[in-house]
């Protein structure tokens, strides 16, 4: 029976191992927000928890659940101009997570999507050439896999994963907005 439970103790080491093994993390929080707002003098945190309704309300206009009502916006300055906002946010690919970066301008439209950290096998990565689609972009019908936004051959779950990250930090900022809690300050 010892010996039993040792090598099941070995066995589940042995995925977890295989599991970390995949990891890639590419930026840390500090590196990506440099990367968000170059030239920056100063990134404002502004946390959230979301209302039932704020929730129900972004989940309508991103078609994405979420999986928290809890948001961080961070707001790039450079003196007393706005340079945008960004929102870092981690969801599930196919069983592990990805975390990703989506950069607004201060008018709400998508300035850059950066992948920070991603789990699953690195094949699966969306490429740096895939994610500038987004660039420009506004939360509309045509932002989804087939119609405006091309897949990732192979890799579909990652495509539709990051697609969703993106439509739910668009719609967080429009209902954020739409309240007036993403104001200047």
């Amino acid at each position: 029976m010892g010996q039993a439970v040792i090598g099941l103790g070995l066995a589940v080491a042995a995925v977890l191992t295989a599991t970390v093994a995949h990891a890639t993390v590419f930026h840390a929080k500090d590196e990506a927000l440099a990367l968000a707002f170059p030239g920056s003098d100063r990134v404002e945190e502004r946390p959230f928890i979301l209302t039932d309704e704020q929730k129900a309300a972004v989940e309508k206009r991103a078609h994405a659940p979420l999986e928290s009502q809890l948001w961080t916006v961070y707001v790039g300055w450079r003196g007393d101009a706005l340079l945008g906002y960004a929102v870092i946010d981690t969801h599930t690919v196919r069983t592990l997570p990805e975390t990703a970066m989506v950069v607004l301008s201060p008018s709400g439209d998508v300035r850059r999507v950066e992948i920070l950290a991603f789990y699953e096998p690195p094949e699966y990565t969306p490429p740096e050439r895939w994610t500038r689609q987004f660039d420009g972009r506004h939360l509309d019908d045509d932002l989804k896999l087939g119609a405006g936004v091309q897949g990732i051959t192979g890799a579909t779950l990652s495509a539709t994963a990051l697609t969703a990250g993106v439509r739910r930090v668009l719609a967080l900022y429009a209902v954020l907005t739409e309240q007036g809690l993403l104001r200047s300050k």
